[in-house]
């Protein structure tokens, strides 16, 4: 029972013919897996920088509620201080000075939270769409910077009396 050398070779060279086969269906295989694989990264990518956004998204809006908040107790707190100069007024003719003080202030204040929580919107909207990041500083919004700057400009100033120039130096000294 001896093969023949023909039957040897042919067997030989089907048997390296269903290898080659079998070795091309694993090299499609690995090819395919690649490409899946490449699509998954992509896919994670783009899902981990999205969330990212929504996590940037979240903390502007989580900011935006503290100004919010911050900005109703101050409006609040001024009303209350402007009721009780009123008060005072029939005692002090000047603290008719500090109530129109106080009016200049919540009006230039309202107008810079009202700015700010604009251009907060506005990093919002970007940061979803991912057309920014929420640390970039906008040139495109000077009017909170205005907004301060005017009510800097409209505070008065006093030059301090010798007895607050004598306690600065001491509270300076005692820091």
């Amino acid at each position: 029972m001896f093969f023949r050398k023909g039957e040897l070779v042919d067997s030989l060279n089907r048997d390296l013919a269903h290898a080659r086969n079998k070795r091309d269906a694993l090299a499609s295989g690995v090819n395919t897996l690649t490409a899946q694989i490449a699509e998954l990264e992509v896919r994670l990518c783009a899902e981990t920088e999205r969330r990212q956004r929504d996590r940037a998204a979240s903390e502007i809006v989580g900011i935006k509620k503290q100004v919010r908040d911050r900005s109703s107790a101050f409006s609040t707190a001024t009303a209350g201080v402007r009721n009780a100069t009123e008060a005072a007024e029939t005692i002090v003719p000047e603290a008719r000075e500090l109530n129109e003080l106080l009016d200049v202030i919540a009006t230039e204040v309202a107008k810079a939270i009202d700015g700010l929580l604009s251009e907060l919107d506005q990093r919002i909207e970007a940061v979803r769409a991912g057309n920014a990041s929420p640390a970039t500083r906008s040139a495109e919004s000077p009017q909170i910077g205005d907004s301060v700057h005017r009510l800097r400009e409209g505070l008065p100033r006093r030059e301090p009396t010798k007895e607050a120039s004598a306690g600065d130096r001491r509270s300076t000294a005692a820091a």
